[in-house]
């Protein structure tokens, strides 16, 4: 392994903004750790791939327990080449962890329980060999326990050290503003919110999702921008072995899916504008006041340079958005 030595023009090239009513500011573009930086993707990768974000100026590296595969795999594979290659760089980069979903055996392993909250919060800080994360997710709803313990346990988090911020992942409006006014009661405002969001899927758009994120002073960091690798225009010709259609063997229904139209128009309007499909869909999504960041995943350095080219892109225009509405209905 050789030496580590970030750019030292990292943060000329990227704008941040804040999150919400905090003092956090976040890059434009995250970096998400879901998928290819478990054990069945090779470490010298991964390290190639936080090096070139971090080069980028892309600070907030986002995790959750269940990541990998196998679930956990991500967290410790990021604490090695956090200790390996970040060593000092701590206080420059913002982690997040999040709990939620399935992680050991029995009536303890998800959800949203107190226990099962801050049991994970401690299991992922021992894997990734950090006292602290900055931002710990409740990652979904839990429909049995009162969302009172549910925040209760985020406000233990913050108050213990242990995280510095709390955020919501994948919680309706209703829930996000409940969610909301209990956390501010407690005296820890909710940070940031993570839905699912993209060209192809809107639905938390026209359920008011953001709508609740302004009015309560909440971020947002939308997931899944690509739609799987949708909006590349990777699949305008059939579906590659090596995309993530291929790899999961969905491809082939999300190209009978009726979406497949909707992206060859689209790619027209970003060679218009001088872009790629994906940095297209990327600087739609950073058109709404409420997102402060956007997550995105890669398996390549090339996929992290291209969409940092979204970063700074000009808006879109009044015309372009009416075109693009007109093409996704």
């Amino acid at each position: 392994m050789s030496a580590y030595f970030p750019d030292e023009n990292r943060y000329q090239t990227m704008p941040y903004a804040r999150c919400g009513q905090s003092g956090l500011k976040l890059p434009k573009i995250s970096l998400g750790l879901w998928y290819n930086f478990g054990d069945n993707c090779a470490l010298d990768n991964q390290r190639a791939l936080l090096r070139r974000a971090f080069d980028l100026g892309i600070t907030h590296l986002d995790l959750a327990n269940n990541y990998g595969p196998p679930p956990g795999s991500a967290e410790t594979n990021f604490g090695r080449i956090l200790r390996e290659d970040f060593a000092g760089l701590r206080d420059e980069l913002v982690i997040s962890t999040k709990a939620g979903y399935r992680m050991w055996p029995g009536p303890y392993g998800e959800f949203g329980s107190r226990k099962y909250l801050l049991a994970s919060l401690d299991q992922s800080l021992a894997r990734m060999g950090v006292d602290y994360v900055d931002i710990f997710y409740s990652h979904r709803p839990d429909p049995e326990t009162p969302l009172e313990e549910t925040m209760g346990a985020l406000d233990s988090a913050v108050r213990s050290g242990k995280a510095i911020y709390a955020g919501l992942s994948n919680y309706n409006p209703a829930q996000t503003r409940e969610a909301s006014r209990i956390l501010r009661r407690l005296g820890t405002p909710c940070l940031i919110h993570q839905p699912r969001y993209n060209m192809l899927d809107r639905r938390v758009e026209r359920e008011g999702l953001f709508d609740a994120l302004r009015d309560e002073g909440i971020g947002s960091i939308p997931f899944s921008p690509l739609q799987q690798g949708m909006l590349t225009g990777r699949y305008l010709e059939g579906v590659p072995p090596d995309s993530r259609g291929g790899i999961t063997g969905q491809g082939e229904k999300w190209l009978r899916s009726g979406d497949l139209e909707k992206v060859r128009k689209l790619v027209e309007i970003a060679g218009e504008r001088g872009q790629t499909m994906a940095q297209l869909a990327v600087t739609w999504i950073l058109r709404l006041p409420a997102v402060t960041t956007v997550l995105i995943g890669a398996s390549r350095i090339s996929q992290i340079e291209e969409i940092h080219g979204a970063a700074a892109a000009a808006p879109l225009a009044t015309e372009e958005l009416e075109r693009i509405e007109s093409i996704l209905g």
